[in-house]
């Protein structure tokens, strides 16, 4: 006798983003191990801003997220909701949005080189910018990348040539798209 596919069959395993409580990654990420489910919280090193002390601590690299590995069947779906700190799975009107293996993979690289890792979403790569203060009042240029920590790099093309300078990131504004 011939079994028909299940909801759970058809599907296949995936990566999605967990919207999590503001610092509840690890209770989250923790919880889904302990419920046999498969979960990834990407952490770098950071020095501490605490000014009674100076530590370097592991963070989360995206804040308020943790991966989660499903097929979406209904019971996990509901089991992973269920945890605590857990918001809801990222997505869009007919559901969860899964996140392409490779770049979960390119993401385990990072982390696990014990590098520097640059994250944002302020600022994107050629994005006119304006700083707003500092002796650099005043430069409009593209954004570059971001260089020491809480600094951007602003990239001025004149003749062919160009000039770059390191600014505070708290100095730079975005420019609207009709000022350039």
């Amino acid at each position: 006798m011939k079994r028909t596919p299940s909801l759970s069959d058809e599907l296949k395993h995936r990566w999605y983003v967990l919207h999590t409580k503001s610092r509840f990654e690890n209770v989250v990420h923790d919880m889904l191990r302990g419920k046999q489910l498969e979960s990834f919280l990407p952490k770098m090193t950071r020095l501490s801003k605490r000014k009674d002390r100076r530590a370097m601590i592991q963070v989360p690299v995206f804040p308020g997220y943790v991966f989660v590995r499903t097929n979406l069947d209904p019971r996990e779906h509901v089991e992973i909701l269920k945890t605590t700190g857990a918001v809801r799975l990222i997505g869009v009107q007919t559901g969860p949005v899964p996140v392409p293996e490779k770049q979960i993979e390119s993401i385990r690289i990072m982390t696990v080189a014990k590098e520097r890792i640059h994250t944002g979403d302020r600022f994107l790569p050629g994005q006119q910018i304006m700083v707003m203060s500092g002796p650099f009042a005043g430069i409009t240029g593209a954004f570059v990348r971001h260089g020491a920590v809480g600094r951007v790099v602003v990239y001025i093309q004149v003749l062919g040539r160009y000039a770059a300078v390191e600014v505070e990131e708290a100095d730079v504004e975005i420019l609207p798209e009709e000022q350039f």
